[in-house]
């Protein structure tokens, strides 16, 4: 199946200069929303996962069938004041202005061995924020799942520095030429 096809691309949003990635058209086909989610799992299903992490939001969307497909439980990243219990939070700089991300403080439980989803990687910076919660509730990073790599931006490099493991399913190199 050819993803790419599910992919919606919508110029200047949320800015100007920005090139958005819309997920919604592969999230409204059944059929490329069941083959994504196979693909997804296919790498970590003999991984013994006890906690897939979600990026807000549309990571929610991925994270819970993922989960149920790996028997595994769902760790919810927000945006801050979006939890209701005690979080943990860190801010960082995105492509596009500053953010915080939070997870409640008893999620992961120290040794638990986590798998982070979301839908696009970009310049890094919501993921590198998830990894420093994970890692700060003392969770064992197995993997990072995504749909999209945006290489043309720095997000892919960041985390191969931090030696993660990294599946994706499209990966654009260079938007612009397209």
């Amino acid at each position: 199946m050819d993803l790419d096809q599910k992919i919606r691309r919508i110029l200047n949003w949320p800015k100007e200069g920005i090139l958005f990635y819309d997920v919604t058209p592969l999230f409204e086909d059944p059929y490329a929303l069941r083959y994504a989610i196979d693909k997804m799992v296919d790498p970590f299903r003999n991984k013994k996962i006890d906690k897939v992490v979600a990026i807000d939001a549309r990571g929610f969307l991925l994270a819970t069938p993922i989960a149920l497909e790996l028997n595994a439980g769902v760790c919810l990243v927000r945006k801050e004041g979006k939890l209701p219990y005690k979080t943990i939070g860190v801010s960082y700089e995105k492509e596009y202005g500053k953010d915080t991300v939070i997870m409640h403080e008893d999620t992961i439980k120290p040794g638990e061995r986590v798998l982070i989803v979301d839908d696009l990687l970009a310049t890094g910076g919501t993921m590198m924020a998830t990894v420093k919660l994970v890692k700060e509730l003392g969770g064992e990073i197995v993997g990072i799942d995504l749909i999209i790599n945006l290489s043309f931006l720095s997000g892919l490099e960041r985390l191969k520095q931090e030696k993660l493991d990294v599946h994706y399913l499209l990966d654009y190199d260079n938007e612009e030429a397209k």
